[in-house]
């Protein structure tokens, strides 16, 4: 452990489990206090209960960023409590899996709302407070379908493209003030969310799919993890309004394309 982020205070959103508890994790890992939301209270407070555990610092809030007050308020509340904000993960996603033909206003909607909304609301209460800090991480969790489109899904695939150029649109308000604002585009990583879709019968198609990525299998959260690290660490000084690709290859080489659902999911 070096410690990278000791004295700093990390906001991570969606942070129950995969992606988000990963990046907690690594976070205080390397001596950040952690401040977790999700929309579940137990499950954040279970998550946030074992990187304590594990020796880190964390503190765990209910809150669901699709409600855009509570989500402003939360941050307000973590950076007053703290005298400061030093990085924010905005990583809660909602995925709504519909074709075009068959998805409502309000399905549509609710993806730009969690994915883009949301982001825009975080990023907004966090500047108030790095821009006269002058200093500040702002890192926003997109997806390779930020970058590619894939059937089924319209809404996420717009919400989490707007989400990378609000991330530079960010960089460019904020890099006079030290301010940095990076987005990582994730592509197919081995979540609780990827298994249970292919659990049962959907355990061949996953096979086939994890194949089918250049470096020929699914990403682990911790791989995710280390690059919103160094993002949120003073090794990445000189990096803002970029864009990083956690994904095997898959947008350099290939896409991969399914077929689509009515489900939704959120974290």
């Amino acid at each position: 452990m070096s410690e990278r982020l000791r004295g700093r205070v990390a906001i991570v959103t969606g942070a129950s489990q995969g992606i988000g508890e990963a990046i907690a994790r690594r976070f205080a890992e390397e001596g950040a206090s952690v401040v977790m939301c999700s929309r579940r209270a137990d499950q954040i407070e279970a998550a946030a209960a074992r990187i304590r555990e594990a020796g880190g610092s964390a503190v765990a809030e209910a809150v669901d960023v699709g409600d855009l007050d509570a989500l402003a308020a939360f941050v307000k509340r973590v950076a007053d409590r703290h005298q400061r904000l030093d990085v924010l993960v905005n990583n809660a996603p909602l995925v709504t899996y519909k074709s075009i033909i068959d998805m409502s206003n309000e399905a549509f909607s609710n993806d730009m709302r969690v994915n883009v909304e949301s982001v825009f609301v975080a990023t907004r209460e966090a500047l108030k407070v790095m821009l006269p800090q002058r200093s500040g991480s702002i890192i926003n969790i997109s997806s390779i379908n930020g970058l590619v489109a894939m059937q089924g899904l319209a809404g996420y695939c717009a919400s989490k493209a707007a989400m990378i150029h609000f991330t530079r649109a960010t960089s460019a308000e904020g890099s006079r003030s030290n301010v940095r604002a990076n987005v990582i585009a994730p592509g197919l990583i081995d979540t609780p969310a990827t298994a249970s879709a292919f659990a049962g019968p959907g355990a061949e198609l996953g096979k086939k799919i994890a194949a089918g990525v250049p470096l020929g299998r699914f990403g682990q959260p911790r791989e995710v993890a280390n690059v919103a690290l160094f993002l949120a660490s003073d090794e990445s000084s000189y990096i803002t309004g970029a864009c990083i690709p956690v994904d095997g290859g898959t947008t350099a080489e290939m896409s991969v394309s399914r077929g689509s659902s009515s489900k939704e999911k959120r974290a």
